[in-house]
């Protein structure tokens, strides 16, 4: 081998090294920052629960004004990560609940956008949380002049959220409310009592039980419809 053909090999295997390390890099970079995104997207999902079941009055409304501004900023940052998008509308929904008349709807508009623009990117994402979460807001937010409302399109999303989970605690009990909001007692009954019967979720021991707490209560009243004692 001539000299210029060793030197031409010996540079060609330090542009293999280099390429080889920025890989390395590169892949050690993606994976941490998705170990962040999932770190966010669970502190985001606990401070919900907190926020949803331990908090009340003036300090829940501060909680969930400071936990809407993180999941917008998570989304923001992951435009390509549905799951933020997902939580953005949740924490938005549920502020909206809770925050009173006064700029409610412009924060069900703001999660249903959200839930829209994830619905669009992968419906299924998390369970199929788009669906449960579209038809709890259609649903819940008033119709004609005032809203958006749609119990047509709120029972055609939470039938979808069954379907994609059928054996999830959250799908089961917004279905359930729906249900019976509609007066369908039987139904709600048989959906509740799914959703009473829901695996655990070991990742979120805190929203499970506070959402046992509402099961029960809406078991409760389905079951004095029906004049049943249990």
């Amino acid at each position: 081998m001539t000299k210029s053909q060793t030197l031409n090999l010996l540079r060609i295997r330090r542009l293999l090294a280099v390429a080889f390390l920025a890989g390395v890099f590169s892949t050690a970079s993606l994976a941490a920052r998705a170990d962040q995104f999932g770190a966010t997207l669970h502190d985001i999902q606990h401070r919900w629960a907190e926020a949803n079941y331990r908090e009340t009055g003036g300090t829940q409304k501060k909680a969930f004004e400071a936990l809407l501004e993180d999941a917008r900023n998570l989304a923001a940052a992951n435009p390509e990560r549905a799951e933020a998008l997902v939580w953005q509308g949740i924490v938005a929904s549920t502020y909206a609940g809770v925050k009173g008349p006064f700029g409610a709807m412009s924060l069900a508009k703001e999660a249903r956008q959200a839930l829209m623009k994830a619905e669009a990117m992968d419906p299924t994402v998390l369970d199929g949380s788009v669906y449960t979460s579209l038809g709890t807001l259609y649903s819940k937010v008033p119709g004609g002049l005032i809203g958006f409302g749609d119990k047509d399109l709120a029972r055609e999303y939470l039938e979808k959220a069954v379907q994609e989970n059928p054996d999830g605690i959250d799908p089961n009990y917004f279905y359930g409310e729906f249900l019976l909001e509609q007066k369908e007692y039987e139904a709600a009954r048989s959906a509740l009592l799914k959703a009473k019967n829901a695996p655990q979720r070991p990742d979120r021991p805190l929203a499970d039980e506070g959402r046992q707490r509402e099961i029960d209560t809406l078991l409760d009243e389905v079951n004095r419809k029906l004049g049943k004692h249990s």
